[in-house]
């Protein structure tokens, strides 16, 4: 019997125009910071990509001032049509520079390329086009005859998307009239350095942002900064529980988008095949380094035996390698720690218990890479029902009413998204209605659009980014 194989199609690293070093960016320019450097890894080699300057706290309370400065004599009394240009403009290099950003961003954080190009950097671009659209009509956004900017926002961004959150950040910040300061995370720093560039040559009044690279501590000093009047947090519950409590009391406006254990429940009149594909591309889409990923599926008992074997055989199939290869599916864990805490959830789940079944793909030799894993026969009282993954790890249950599916959906402290798979519209929306999550999907996952508001409930956070709705956030009403 004949079996087919992909050849290798790796992208060229060349692209990604890599430099041996990359500096901070404040007040229009790329400055040295007084920090201790880091070293940019890539997680698919251990290699190390660069080395990057970082921020100091006298470096963070220059930066915000420089946005504090930009604020009240340029940006804060520009009319709205003339931010429009310059957020239009950035948009537009972030498309023209979309292939370079695409390999960086792969180099730098591990996912696949096909995620990067065809995900990321569009919809970054896209983020900042359909806010640009807003700069000139927020009189007519529902939020009252003439809202008006906070100031200086304090932005802290994750490591799983960072060309994406920057731009989920900054872009809704700019076309409300703020300035803005904004730490990238600590091991995927690279394209929110680039970005800067692109700001740069967009001519973009210096101090509008300001990009300043490290560690939690660096975090820690932006969003208490006395002058910052708006803090955007996304990253873990931990961190953003203790964020919400340095605030407390402050008057500073805050938004939290935090972890996730996300239900996708599938009935037993769901399209099976389609449900299948929804369900890797719920949990293996980026590795599962995503804050909504459908970590739980949730499966009508009749059915169970049915589409855990579909399952299994599909997933054999993904490709599991080099972040550059255009035919990877599943790329590199960000990082040796992240990996670390993987294998031990993982382990977790094996001694209370629940049945491990892993895809029979090699792994490369070098890097930090996990095999596709999907645990059955779970129970909610597990570790891996209950926490946060945040990687390649599917936990399956089993329900048999609608009612038992929506007690064991909602039975977890987060509140960020759900999916659900059925052929009845009417049993889609009774769920819909009755599920604790900010986001809903319904026959699909992970489908995100910047006209639309994402967030979520409970320890999920607070506060929406995106669409109208997100605009609230960066605007005093």
């Amino acid at each position: 019997m004949t079996t087919w194989d992909y050849a290798p199609a790796p992208e060229s690293r060349d692209i990604a125009n890599l430099k041996p070093s990359y500096r901070m960016f404040v007040d229009g320019k790329f400055v040295e910071g007084t920090g201790e450097p880091l070293k940019s890894i890539n997680p698919a080699t251990e290699e190390v990509l660069a080395e990057v300057s970082t921020a100091s706290p006298s470096d963070v309370d220059t930066a915000v001032k420089a946005a504090r400065r930009a604020y009240d004599k340029v940006w804060g009394k520009m009319p709205g049509a003339e931010r429009a240009k310059y957020i239009f403009r950035i948009a537009r290099m972030i498309a023209e520079r979309g292939r370079e950003l695409a390999v960086l961003e792969s180099l730098d954080n591990g996912k696949p390329i096909k995620e990067s190009r065809d995900t990321d950097i569009p919809t970054a671009s896209a983020h900042f086009f359909y806010h640009a659209g807003w700069a000139d009509k927020l009189d007519y956004a529902g939020f009252g005859p003439s809202p008006q900017p906070l100031g200086v926002a304090g932005q802290v961004i994750p490591w799983n998307f960072p060309l994406l959150m920057a731009a989920w950040k900054i872009a809704p910040a700019l076309a409300c009239g703020n300035t803005v300061v904004l730490k990238p995370a600590e091991t995927t720093p690279l394209t929110a350095l680039v970005l800067a560039e692109i700001i740069q040559q967009a001519d973009l009044p210096p101090g509008v942002v300001n990009i300043i690279p490290g560690a939690g501590n660096i975090g820690a000093e932006l969003v208490n900064h006395p002058q910052v009047n708006k803090v955007a947090f996304t990253g873990s519950t931990e961190v953003g529980k203790l964020i919400q409590g340095s605030l407390a009391g402050t008057g500073k406006k805050l938004t939290l988008e935090l972890g996730g254990k996300a239900a996708n429940i599938v009935f037993d009149d769901a399209p099976l095949d389609q449900a299948v594909e929804g369900i890797v591309n719920g949990i293996f889409f980026n590795q599962g380094h995503v804050c909504c990923a459908g970590s739980r599926l949730l499966v009508q008992e009749s059915i169970a035996d049915e589409l855990l074997a579909k399952l299994r055989t599909r997933v054999s199939t993904l490709r599991v390698g080099d972040p550059l290869d255009k035919n990877t599916d599943v790329g590199a864990i960000n990082s040796s720690e992240q990996l670390a805490k993987i294998r031990e959830l993982t382990q977790a789940g094996v001694d209370e218990g629940a049945e491990q079944w892993t895809s029979p793909c090699s792994l490369p030799d070098k890097g930090f890479f996990f095999a596709p894993t999907v645990f059955s026969n779970v129970s909610q009282a597990m570790r891996i029902a209950r926490e946060e993954i945040f990687g390649p790890v599917l936990s399956v249950l089993t329900f048999r009413t609608p009612d038992e599916a929506v007690a064991k959906a909602n039975n977890t402290p987060y509140g960020l998204s759900a999916g659900i798979w059925a052929e009845k519209g009417s049993r889609i929306l009774y769920m819909a209605n009755k599920m604790r999550a900010g986001v809903v999907w319904a026959n699909t996952f992970n489908r995100f659009d910047p006209t639309a508001p994402f967030g979520g409930y409970q320890e999920s956070g607070f506060g929406r980014e995106g669409g109208r709705t997100g605009l609230e956030a960066y605007l005093d009403v």
